[in-house]
């Protein structure tokens, strides 16, 4: 195990069942960060390749490298020398509660190198990131249950 250069992570209670939260986050077209765009390559599913796509910048790749269905999966972003991996962990509070915990860890032998990069993009962010997903969740379950 490489040695961590930068580490940062939060947790978020959304009022949403473990279920829905699952199903709901692990649906990459869900993922509302724009101008950001995400793609698979394949099924939500541990070796599977993702791309995310900024307009005026380069694509960026990365790959679920691990998935255990309805708790966590750890997506993993290459760089030189250096991985930026992201572990989403989601944990019942209730049967309409859930917990979601998002985890940045970069690593390696160059990860220095990227270490402001990555807090600057990352660090002040993340909290009001993981709130505003938490709410987007919970009006897409609100919404499928009065639709349905």
């Amino acid at each position: 195990m490489s040695e961590v250069a930068w580490e940062l992570a939060h947790s978020v209670d959304a009022e949403a069942s473990p279920a829905f939260v699952w199903s709901f986050w692990t649906d990459v077209t869900n993922w509302d960060d724009p101008p950001a765009q995400f793609a698979l390559d394949g099924p939500f599913a541990a070796g599977v390749r993702g791309t995310t796509v900024m307009p005026g910048r380069d694509d960026r790749h990365w790959a679920i490298v691990d998935v255990r269905r309805g708790e966590s999966f750890t997506m993993e972003m290459p760089l030189d020398r250096a991985v930026l991996s992201f572990t989403w962990r989601f944990d019942a509070v209730t049967d309409r509660r859930t917990k979601l915990t998002q985890r940045i860890v970069l690593s390696g032998e160059n990860a220095a190198a990227y270490t402001e990069q990555v807090r600057a993009g990352f660090g002040s962010t993340l909290a009001d990131g993981m709130k505003r997903i938490a709410g987007l969740i919970e009006r897409a379950e609100a919404r499928t249950q009065s639709a349905g």
